[in-house]
Parts: C-alpha cells; structure tokens; sequence
C-alpha cells in the first residue's frame, strides 16, 4: 500500500514537472523530474532487497516460521 502511494505521487510529480516544462521551457522542472525518477528507483532497490530478504534469507533458513 505505501509503495503504491509513493508510486502515484511520484508519477504525478513527474508527470506535471513534464507538463511545466513543456510550457516553459525552464530546466529546474526537467531537473526535478529526473530529481524523483532516481529518488524512486533507489526506493525501490531497497524495498527490492528487503523483500528479497524476507522471502529467501529469513523464510528459507526458517527463521520466521
């Protein structure tokens, strides 16, 4: 649920940054776009590593059973 949030808000950020700078033609918008788009990629590395931990690490060596 959380990551889904971070999802939507992001794309919505992106997506108007893009509109903004369609309009404007200002580089801070095309900046920040690129700003979110690395933000949300390295989010997602970690929350990609972690579950990749649960499920493997903890589940296979049955920590958590």
């Amino acid at each position: 649920m959380l990551i889904r949030l971070a999802l939507l808000i992001s794309l919505l950020l992106i997506v108007s940054s893009a509109v903004m700078y369609m309009l404007t033609r200002d580089p801070r918008y095309a900046g920040f776009a690129w700003q979110v788009v690395r933000f949300m990629f390295y989010t997602l590395l970690v929350f990609a590593a972690l579950f990749l931990l649960e499920r493997y690490g903890l589940v296979a060596w049955r920590v958590w059973a």
